[in-house]
């Protein structure tokens, strides 16, 4: 009777204590969750007239309002021309662990930048001819940043345009 009351007790810290990590861990979420990302330069680095892509640098300007360094993992977005949907692209760090990830500590503000290949196809046709000759275009994203902290990671939605 007495091994159960202390494998009990001894379950119970550790529930306990596992609950004191989760609790600190929420700690950081309202700091994450200040995150400012926005869409900073769309800039044309190739053009491939025989296998009809583009080559687009994206970068996103990605600010850290808060107390708490964080790091961005991964960005993923759609990228708009004119209001039109033109695809798909991810910046990821995934892969990287996090003391190699750019850190964003409380207050700065650092460029992330991603390369984004356009196929031509018969749907974007007229936004791609439109950025191979360089005409004055209005590019917007929307997506999702995932931002991590030491013990905390959230994803946020955002949307960002050229001015």
């Amino acid at each position: 009777m007495q091994g159960r009351t202390i494998l009990f007790a001894a379950i119970l810290g550790l529930l306990g204590i596992m609950g004191g990590f989760v609790y600190y861990a929420s700690l950081d979420i309202p700091n994450l969750e200040q995150i400012q990302i926005k869409l900073d330069n769309v800039e044309l680095l190739d053009v491939d007239s025989v296998e009809n892509k583009v080559k687009l640098r994206i970068t996103f300007l990605v600010k850290n309002p808060s107390e708490k360094t964080f790091t961005v993992s991964s960005i993923a977005y759609d990228l708009f021309v004119n209001g039109k949907s033109i695809g798909a692209g991810s910046y990821s760090t995934a892969d990287i662990a996090m003391p190699g990830r750019a850190a964003f500590y409380p207050g700065s503000e650092i460029p992330l930048k991603n390369i984004f290949e356009l196929v031509l196809t018969d749907t974007n046709d007229q936004e791609y001819q439109s950025i191979i000759e360089e005409e004055s275009l209005q590019y917007s994203v929307k997506g999702i940043v995932t931002v991590e902290s030491t013990w905390s990671l959230i994803e946020k939605e955002f949307e960002s345009s050229l001015e």
